[in-house]
């Protein structure tokens, strides 16, 4: 079976589905641009949703380290990809985490890989940045953890309203975070405050 095929048949009902929703604007699915778009799109999709089919275990994979470190550990400017569940347009931008250590620290590349686990769903915003707080909250055990996330939403941009530079910056706190003024103040003046290059 050819690798076409086989990509065919992993994917048939969404690649119908892709072929239906093209037909319905009136193209010819069968000119030469469009011929393997369905199943190219499909492909997409997978790739855009795979968070759906990724387990925390899987993703962390066992990174906690001893330390007697305390103070705030910031990784800052993470790129992340994510779909609307509104409009299934995309949304894009950087998330900022902080957490204040009990003992254990995170892998570094772990935040990246949570973060990606949580935006390839169908998404709004506010909920991701929880979700991903609450996940490292859960994960490392730490005395707590605050995230922001700026984002530039094309369902603002492409459709409705047309704003081409708006962004939206979203918060989730948690632990000491929650009613530590000075270490919620240290995150806060540790984040980068320009204005994203979206």
């Amino acid at each position: 079976m050819s690798n076409t095929a086989t990509i065919a048949s992993d994917y048939q009902e969404s690649i119908e589905s892709y072929r239906q929703l093209i037909a319905s604007t009136g193209e010819d699915l069968h000119r030469p641009g469009l011929e393997d778009t369905p199943i190219r799109a499909a492909k997409a999709f997978a790739h855009l949703t795979k968070g759906y089919h990724q387990s925390l275990d899987e993703v962390v994979n066992d990174a906690l380290f001893p330390s007697t470190n305390r103070e705030l550990v910031l990784v800052q400017n993470i790129e992340f990809y994510s779909l609307c569940e509104h409009h299934m347009l995309p949304f894009h931008g950087v998330a900022h985490i902080g957490y204040l250590p009990n003992g254990q620290v995170l892998g570094l590349s772990k935040f990246a890989r949570i973060v990606d686990m949580f935006a390839r769903r169908l998404q709004v915003q506010e909920n991701l940045s929880e979700q991903i707080a609450q996940t490292i909250m859960d994960v490392t055990g730490c005395r707590g953890v605050a995230v922001v996330m700026d984002a530039a939403h094309m369902c603002m941009m492409m459709r409705g309203v047309n704003k081409q530079h708006s962004t939206t910056r979203t918060m989730s706190m948690l632990g000491e975070y929650v009613h530590d003024n000075q270490a919620r103040n240290e995150f806060l003046d540790a984040v980068p405050k320009r204005k994203p290059a979206f």
